[in-house]
């Protein structure tokens, strides 16, 4: 297959994974991926579970179709959005997780880290965006994730793997945090720990970005669980 072949396939993948784990209903939520100069993405009107490769749509850098039957969804100035603010993020997710989006609606942060191996995956912070019609994703200069007050979640990534699993974090997270509340709320991990895990992360998610056509994220040796051991360990 070819490489634009292949990034559909993923990007239909995808787009079924977040109507399986009931992240999505309806026509909600919407998935885009760097193609060259331009991006393909899901089509407006369409549930995520029935997308196929060839209902997707490639858009230019202000949001008209290029390419494809279909029409882009409402909210591809997201998606844009986030791609201007980080060059090096080659895909971005829009889903509508029930917990995570549960403490959005609510307008409630997560609050500092309370857990070790997120930060390596997510860093510090889990910001909440402020409500708006088009939300200020600024956020993102520093952010992997998004919780958009009264919308969702937004996660971007240097592949559709990795924004996906972002989501799934976040979700996890959420519930979590849920529980936790119940018990008197999450105590917060020390401060000089949360800054050696985000060190982590920072190394393992190089933010350099190349050409449009290919992304230049590199993935360091050492597991999420080995690399938070050790943390822990220089911590004691």
């Amino acid at each position: 297959m070819s490489s634009e072949e292949t990034l559909r396939a993923e990007l239909v993948t995808t787009a079924r994974q977040l109507h399986a784990s009931g992240w999505v209903a309806n026509h909600d939520g919407n998935v885009s991926a760097r193609l060259g100069d331009h991006f393909l993405a899901t089509p407006t009107s369409m549930s995520k579970g029935a997308v196929s490769a060839e209902m997707l749509i490639v858009v230019d850098g202000e949001g008209e179709l290029v390419s494809g039957t279909r029409k882009g969804f409402s909210e591809l100035k997201l998606h844009l959005a986030a791609y201007r603010i980080r060059p090096d993020v080659h895909c971005v997710i829009h889903a509508h997780p029930p917990t995570a989006t549960g403490f959005a609606v609510a307008q409630v942060e997560l609050g500092p880290p309370f857990m070790a191996e997120p930060v390596v995956s997510l860093g510090r912070r889990i910001p909440l965006v402020p409500f708006s019609m088009e939300p200020d994703l600024q956020e993102l200069e520093e952010a992997d994730a998004l919780m958009l007050a009264n919308h969702g979640v937004l996660t971007v990534g240097p592949d559709l793997e990795t924004a996906l699993l972002r989501m799934e974090l976040v979700e996890h997270l959420a519930k979590i945090a849920l529980v936790a509340r119940q018990l008197g709320g999450p105590v917060a991990l020390p401060e000089d720990l949360v800054a050696q895990l985000h060190e982590k992360h920072e190394g393992i998610f190089e933010r350099e970005a190349d050409s449009p056509a290919e992304s230049t994220w590199t993935r360091r040796s050492g597991s999420a669980t080995s690399i938070v051991a050790d943390a822990l360990k220089r911590h004691s």
